[in-house]
């Protein structure tokens, strides 16, 4: 299996995306990984840490494309980029996966003009998944698409429910439309035809839902337009960050404390870890014809590294086909 990256999409490229690489291909057998950027810069950082690894490969795709370039016009006319030369091998299907940590709205836009999208697939959206009590809930969208159809909230809730299903092996996965109450009448014209359709949908659809019932765990999969999920998403992280900087601060404050600290060091690090966006890598685009993950902007090696690894996992429970069949089906 080949499993291709964007050796120059995100703020550490292309360092941090070659180092990760290269634990990944040291961790785990199966896969190759085709480095797609500049060259002369990707080779740099190969013989830096010294990697001399036979499944590392390189193509030289000269152009970048930045955050600050419009999506469209960077994904049109930067032909050469590495995000694009990575998106037309998908569609080419001259390897499995892609991953970027690149520009959002320009692997979106590259997602639909270049790579392409499962037929009958209105948007493609970005589906992470975040803690909760239940054990992890799935955002669907994140990010990709700020306006949204009532349609489009039915094929989220499709696709998230395959992913679920398939890859998490979740029996039945509860899904939930985020809006400002729990009331049917809640919400816009939108978010209320939406929520009809939901109703009639062949899922395991429990109504509207508010923010705070995701990380409750009331649901698997929590469908909203992207500016939404985006802001939860990113609220949560700040939650994170805030929540664990004063255990930190109560743990050193006292003797007594730092000792209380010593004897639930493992318990707190497994809950660091559980909400370490590193640790969960990439986020898979749901409903690209193709396994393509966006990274966060600033990943470090050891969420390439594990999106990597995720990816090669994910890419063999065959959920992009069962997606095909349901979306083409569409039992709404």
């Amino acid at each position: 299996m080949k499993i291709m990256v964007d050796a120059m999409g995100g703020d550490n490229a292309p360092e941090e995306i070659v180092k990760g690489c290269i634990e990944a291909v040291k961790i785990k057998d199966g896969f190759d990984i085709e480095l797609i950027g500049v060259e002369d810069e990707i080779k740099k950082y190969l013989d830096k840490y010294n990697c001399n690894s036979s499944r590392i490969l390189i193509t030289h795709a000269p152009e970048v494309i930045y955050n600050d370039d419009k999506p469209t016009e960077a994904i049109r006319h930067k032909k050469n980029s590495s995000m694009v030369t990575g998106l037309k091998k998908i569609r080419e299907n001259e390897g499995e996966i892609f991953i970027s940590a690149g520009s959002t709205g320009a692997l979106l836009a590259g997602t639909l003009l270049v790579a392409g999208k499962i037929e009958g697939v209105l948007r493609p959206a970005l589906a992470p998944i975040v803690p909760s009590i239940s054990g992890g809930t799935m955002i669907v969208d994140a990010g990709m698409n700020t306006q949204c159809r009532p349609l489009n909230y039915v094929q989220f809730a499709i696709m998230g429910t395959v992913y679920m299903q398939e890859v998490l092996r979740k029996k039945n996965p509860r899904v939930g439309l985020v809006n400002v109450g729990t009331e049917d009448e809640k919400g816009n014209d939108t978010l209320r035809e939406a929520l009809s359709m939901l109703k009639e949908c062949d899922i395991n659809f429990i109504g509207n839902i508010e923010g705070r019932d995701i990380a409750e765990g009331k649901v698997d999969v929590a469908v909203c337009d992207g500016f939404t999920g985006n802001a939860m998403l990113k609220m949560m992280e700040g939650t994170g960050k805030y929540f664990f900087h004063n255990m930190k601060r109560i743990f050193n404050s006292s003797l007594f404390s730092k000792i209380s600290a010593f004897l639930i060091k493992a318990h707190l690090k497994n809950l660091k870890d559980s909400v370490d966006p590193e640790i969960a890598g990439g986020t898979p685009i749901l409903g690209a014809n193709g396994l393509i993950y966006k990274c966060h902007g600033n990943s470090s090696a050891k969420a390439i590294q594990n999106t990597v690894i995720n990816a090669y996992s994910i890419s063999n429970t065959g959920f992009i086909d069962v997606i095909k069949r349901r979306i083409v089906s569409m039992e709404v």
